[in-house]
């Protein structure tokens, strides 16, 4: 899988006209695309590591927004878009709409803006924008710490972008070609399931629980599947801190990321400070940043690390 073909992938959803213009596109100019976003009486734009492109009328990218010059997004063109991503039946995707993505072939994810209905169980009903993430395996971006730091528990941090996901990913692939691991995948966006397939290699191994929470995913692959380490990714409540420490009390080893650009951000959150605090930790592994996704800037032991 590489960025191209997930670009493939992103552009079959789009609109004709619009899916011709970005497919004219140079593919040396896609390199390092990481979002291509769409948002109604707006504009096409490409997201990468370091800038933002927009798409012209004329199918070229610039650098600044003219809107006269710039490709404008209609109404229409966001509806045939989300009902493409529905395969012309958005009722039958509720699920997709009231979580507000879908995940596609090659791991791609869309992500859907708008407005919600005000029905018991929301979905999205009117749509805004769409965001679209090219979803990369970089095999070998994980090696250094996990052979550094093998039979640990981890937490990987970093801001936006800054390549945790990926990281996690290639981490994952590597402990589950060795261990039974059990991927706790709450927004389906590591293994990127499709079909019940995974779009993205996490381990022979591996088995992968997804759309449910953290807490009750680690729960329930220990009762029933006997993990000797349990991958999640944005650790993002107490709850998720309960069950790894529950967890880690069975003997399950866990590698986790959080938000944090730094450790003083880190320790800002309460459900780090609670992992934090249990002493079962031993590596805090800080990444660069959005300008370098996915490397490591800080390898930082805590006190029962070695």
């Amino acid at each position: 899988m590489n960025g191209s073909t997930s670009f493939e992938t992103i552009t079959a959803y789009l609109p004709e006209k619009l899916r011709r213009l970005l497919l004219n596109i140079p593919r040396d100019k896609l390199n390092g695309l990481m979002e291509v976003r769409l948002r109604a009486e707006g504009a096409v734009y490409l997201v990468y590591p370091d800038k933002i492109s927009f798409l012209r009328c004329d199918g070229g990218l610039t650098s600044y927004y003219n809107r006269k010059e710039v490709y404008n997004v209609t109404s229409a063109d966001i509806r045939e878009a989300v009902e493409r991503l529905c395969h012309y039946s958005v009722h039958s995707c509720r699920k997709q709409l009231s979580m507000g993505y879908f995940v596609v072939e090659n791991g791609v994810r869309a992500g859907v803006s708008g407005a919600y209905s005000s029905t018991t169980d929301p979905v999205l009903t009117d749509f805004t924008s769409l965001n679209f993430r090219v979803s990369r395996s970089v095999e070998g971006c994980g090696e250094e710490l996990f052979s550094s730091n093998y039979d640990k528990n981890i937490i990987i941090c970093g801001g936006v972008n800054s390549g945790k996901t990926t990281i996690l990913r290639d981490i994952c692939r590597l402990t589950g070609n060795l261990r039974k691991t059990a991927l706790i995948d709450e927004r389906n966006e590591i293994a990127c399931l499709h079909d019940g397939i995974p779009q993205h290699d996490v381990g022979a191994m591996t088995d992968i629980i997804s759309n449910c929470s953290r807490a009750h995913g680690i729960s329930s692959s220990i009762r029933t599947l006997s993990p000797e380490v349990i991958i999640c990714d944005e650790i993002a409540s107490l709850s998720d801190s309960e069950a790894i420490i529950d967890g880690i009390g069975c003997g399950v080893k866990f590698i986790i990321t959080a938000h944090g650009s730094c450790y003083d951000e880190l320790i800002k959150r309460s459900e780090i400070v609670c992992l934090l605090d249990s002493g079962l930790f031993d590596t805090i592994a800080i990444l660069k940043g959005a300008a370098a996704p996915s490397k490591i800037r800080e390898i930082k032991r805590l006190r029962n690390g070695n």
